[in-house]
């Protein structure tokens, strides 16, 4: 006999495999299978604005890096507009920016590197803006559900301290959110546990 709904067990929960990397990014993981893979590009080299690169490492509890880590970014352009329908300026957002992108870390080092444009401030929910940031999301092996954080620029001071979301933060953690400008780039390593462990949002 049937049980009912509230009976029936719960679907057992399962961490992303050791190869999420390559199937969601194959040519970056050297397996070119596609003609045009998505996440490629998140600025091409039409995209207005100041061309930056990110490097960093993902580090594990143990401050091991974690090679086989997938990181999704989502950003505004230049000029603080999302190619998404829900910005009413998405109209504007100019050719050759896509906003969305995938990186994995070099399975050697562990090292990843991002390039794309500098973004610009963006409206908060409450209208507020907020500091110029990327949306990153994590997925790999020992992960059961994906992390959620944001990458601040610290040569962005006065619209760090003012956004709303950072000062939800206790001031000793923000700085895990603070992605430091290094010569041409910025250096951003982020920590899955542990002392200056990354902060991380429920979202």
């Amino acid at each position: 006999m049937p049980q009912p709904l509230d009976y029936l067990p719960e679907t057992a929960s399962q961490t992303a495999g050791p190869y999420v990397h390559i199937g969601l990014a194959p040519g970056a993981a050297g397996f070119e299978i596609f003609d045009t893979e998505l996440g490629r590009d998140i600025a091409g080299p039409e995209a207005a604005g100041e061309r930056i690169s990110i490097e960093g490492v993902v580090y594990d509890g143990t401050g091991a890096p974690v090679r086989d880590v997938l990181i999704e970014v989502w950003q505004a352009n230049a000029a603080g507009i999302y190619p998404h329908p829900e910005d009413p300026r998405a109209g504007e957002v100019g050719p050759g920016f896509r906003g969305w992108g995938r990186v994995i870390p070099d399975f050697e080092t562990g090292r990843f590197l991002l390039r794309t444009v500098k973004p610009g401030p963006v409206p908060g929910p409450d209208g507020r803006p907020m500091a110029p940031h990327l949306k990153l999301w994590l997925v790999a092996r020992g992960i059961n559900i994906g992390l959620h954080t944001r990458l601040y620029f610290d040569d962005e001071a006065a619209a760090n301290a003012a956004d709303p979301i950072l000062n939800l933060i206790d001031p000793p953690r923000r700085a895990t959110l603070i992605a430091a400008r290094d010569g041409g780039g910025y250096r951003f390593d982020i920590r899955l546990q542990g002392e200056r462990e990354t902060v991380f949002f429920d979202v």
